[in-house]
């Protein structure tokens, strides 16, 4: 698969309406497929909503494979379409994490990301930090790794998951108001800095006392807007094509000049 179509789902938050919410996935996994997409991303934390409290996140905290992991794959495989959904998962240790999980049109888990760096008192009061070392997985041919909300905004992460050979990098997220650079500019940049397509899945409205931005977002390898959505609920499409990963890579090259790269593999300066 040359081209991967790609849906984000951006909407109002329905803190604590899992039922509810799994029914929005439904819809709109039913109206990406009608579209001919591939994949639909979700904002961070969609399936419980995101400013819960301590409380709600521990309670609504299920083990990897959990019943919302097998509902969001049933909704897949009715659907034929890839999904990744945020959730509160537990770790291994029973410690509560924001994850990110994606499974395929079969409903069989991809992988998962559990969120490496915590934003400010509402994440941290919440939630343990991930351990941020989750490789991409494979997909039709394309490598996606996945990130959540703040963690894009640390080089870093999406540098190793570029070394590591992700073509997308997929992120959840739940960004407020006043934060309108990171869609606008901070997501382009990562998509251009590292040669690969990053997809950015918003909340918009009001939960509790937080104002989402929107402007939900697809940034190409050279570092142009795909796709980018307004301030209300919307479903966004784009088709990324990885003849412009090839391009990009050969015209701007940070990767094959990556120190990185060339300190971990002395081969690669060859």
């Amino acid at each position: 698969m040359n081209e991967l179509r790609l849906a984000l789902l951006q909407c109002a938050s329905a803190p604590g309406e899992v039922a509810l919410n799994l029914q929005r996935l439904d819809h709109a996994c039913r109206e990406a497929a009608a579209a001919g997409m591939h994949l639909l991303v979700t904002p961070e934390m969609f399936l419980t909503g995101y400013n819960i409290g301590r409380d709600a996140a521990a309670q609504f905290a299920e083990p990897p494979g959990g019943p919302r992991t097998v509902a969001a794959g049933e909704i897949a495989r009715r659907h034929r379409l890839a999904i990744v959904f945020g959730h509160p998962e537990h770790d291994d240790t029973g410690a509560v994490c924001n994850t990110c999980v994606g499974v395929d049109a079969d409903g069989r888990v991809l992988g998962r990301h559990r969120k490496s760096h915590l934003f400010g008192d509402l994440d941290q009061g919440m939630f343990n930090a991930g351990r941020g070392d989750e490789p991409p997985f494979d997909f039709h041919g394309w490598k996606v790794g996945m990130l959540i909300c703040y963690d894009v905004e640390f080089p870093e992460n999406a540098r190793r998951l570029a070394l590591e050979g992700a073509d997308l990098l997929v992120v959840p997220t739940a960004n407020m108001e006043g934060y309108d650079f990171v869609p606008r500019h901070l997501v382009p940049t990562r998509a251009y800095e590292n040669q690969l397509f990053v997809a950015y899945a918003n909340f918009c409205g009001q939960e509790a006392d937080i104002t989402y931005d929107g402007l939900s977002c697809v940034a190409a390898p050279d570092g142009a807007v795909l796709a980018q959505a307004a301030r209300d609920p919307s479903l966004v499409f784009a088709r990324l094509d990885q003849s412009r990963l090839a391009a990009a890579r050969q015209h701007l090259g940070h990767l094959a000049l990556c120190r990185a790269l060339h300190d971990a593999d002395p081969a690669a300066a060859d």
